[in-house]
């Protein structure tokens, strides 16, 4: 996966949890809790992938 392609999902995970975090944090359901803390998770995951990206290709110029 592309470095803007990676960044592009990064967007797109955040703007996904909105509805589980109103969920959550307005209405108290606790499964839409662990389906945020899960995103989070993965949010994370992707971030590091693409500061490793975008380190190699400042390294490469």
């Amino acid at each position: 996966m592309a470095n803007f392609d990676k960044f592009k999902a990064l967007k797109a995970l955040v703007d996904g949890l909105e509805v589980d975090a109103d969920k959550f944090f307005v209405k108290g359901n606790s499964a839409a809790g662990t389906r945020v803390r899960k995103g989070l998770q993965d949010i994370k995951s992707l971030s590091q992938e693409l500061r490793l990206g975008i380190q190699e290709l400042k390294n490469q110029k």
